[in-house]
């Protein structure tokens, strides 16, 4: 099989627009992201309206500012903005919906291995608090289709089930995870779906009408590129009535009838600063305008990069690809040879790469020591000499 090839090269012409340290070979985008420098710039702007008048920004301004940036990620992520509220980040969007489920003690929830570590901790907390049970389906990695995804998760529901949770793009393995056929074989069998989208909103098209899912939850820091804090949460018309936000505020007995009851809970928990949300619009803009053809365009040039490094790097390791093509976004993991490694500490490899080559890139202990996972990331200041930089360093040091 020949392997892909990169993109024409764009990081020369785009990569002055973040504030990254050019001394450093920074592949690891999937982690935090990094926001652009007009979206800071808007951030900033935003920070010194709040600043001149407080009162005047938080109960004039706030509300409409907010309605528009919700209306803006809602048209992005193919979604009603009445179904969209905006929260800190995709985990706290996760923590948010099972703190809001009533759940016994003869309850299943449902988890795949490759769940993102804190969100799996939120899952095993709000099952001990009800006395439910965790059940894990366990996917492959490597794999060779996505219906084996399916039928592993498949495997593991029963009349029990209350909920499935998932994610749309894998953290550890980078993999985009078949949740549209998912979701919906889990509907006919009458069990929601919690989709843990914390790397898909940017990288993945999205259309969150069509999928159904009951819930999902995103980033908007990572490939969307908004500022630090500001991720969303959408919840099914018919589910909204039980989810509440982790902080119970003014809107619980808000006498207003203009607004949803979900909508008034979430958009006022509290004091706290909003401009990251609010930032959401310009994110979009300034990425949507890097390449001719927009968001897709964007979208279709991060993953073929990752496709080409992900096959460079397979001939420095000496692999195959550990997964179809088609179940690649903007990341991309491979195996290493297994070392003695902690999942609470940085893997030495890692350290060894940084300090001694200047390359930013997750090195994990995935399912669990010693084996580990090298995970690149591709936005689009990312180019072929930096993959190559790697594959270098990978061959004198593993």
């Amino acid at each position: 099989m020949n392997p892909n090839a990169f993109p024409d090269p764009r990081a020369a012409a785009v990569r002055g627009l973040w504030s990254l340290d050019p001394a450093v070979t920074f592949l690891n985008h999937g982690s935090y992201g990094a926001c652009p420098r007009p979206v800071l710039e808007a951030q900033q702007r935003f920070r010194d309206q709040l600043e001149r008048e407080p009162v005047r920004f938080f109960l004039r301004e706030l509300e409409p500012l907010l309605d528009a940036a919700r209306a803006a990620l809602a048209s992005f992520v193919g979604a009603d903005p009445e179904d969209l509220v905006f929260v800190q980040n995709a985990t706290t969007g996760v923590s948010t919906v099972l703190r809001s489920l009533a759940l016994g003690p003869d309850d299943e929830l449902c988890v795949t291995d490759h769940e993102y570590n804190a969100c799996r901790n939120a899952l095993d907390a709000a099952a001990a608090r009800a006395g439910a049970k965790v059940v894990v389906a366990p996917v492959p990695f490597p794999l060779e289709a996505p219906e084996q995804v399916i039928e592993a998760v498949l495997a593991r529901v029963g009349p029990q089930t209350r909920l499935v949770l998932v994610d749309h793009v894998t953290s550890p393995t980078g993999l985009v995870l078949p949740v549209a056929p998912l979701a919906a074989e889990l509907a006919r069998r009458g069990v929601d779906v919690l989709v843990d989208g914390a790397h898909a909103p940017g990288m993945v098209p999205l259309d969150l009408r069509a999928l159904g899912a009951a819930y999902y939850t995103g980033n908007c820091h990572k490939w969307l590129c908004a500022p630090k804090g500001v991720g969303f949460l959408h919840v099914r018309r018919d589910r909204q009535g039980a989810v509440r936000p982790l902080v119970i505020s003014h809107g619980a007995n808000s006498p207003r009838t203009d607004k949803s009851r979900f909508l008034l809970e979430f958009d006022w928990t509290g004091t706290a600063d909003p401009t990251a949300a609010l930032c959401v619009p310009e994110a979009i803009r300034a990425l949507g305008a890097l390449l001719p053809g927009g968001w897709p365009a964007l979208q279709a040039h991060n993953r073929a990069t990752a496709l080409a490094a992900r096959d460079l790097l397979c001939e420095a390791l000496g692999c195959a690809p550990p997964c179809p093509d088609g179940m690649i976004g903007a990341l991309a993991a491979l195996p290493l040879p297994d070392a003695a490694c902690s999942p609470l500490r940085l893997d030495p490899l890692q350290d060894a790469l940084f300090a001694q080559w200047g390359i930013e890139v997750p090195v994990t202990a995935w399912p669990a020591p010693p084996r580990r996972l090298i995970r690149i990331s591709a936005q689009v200041y990312n180019d072929r000499p930096q993959y190559e930089r790697l594959a270098a360093a990978l061959r004198a040091l593993v």
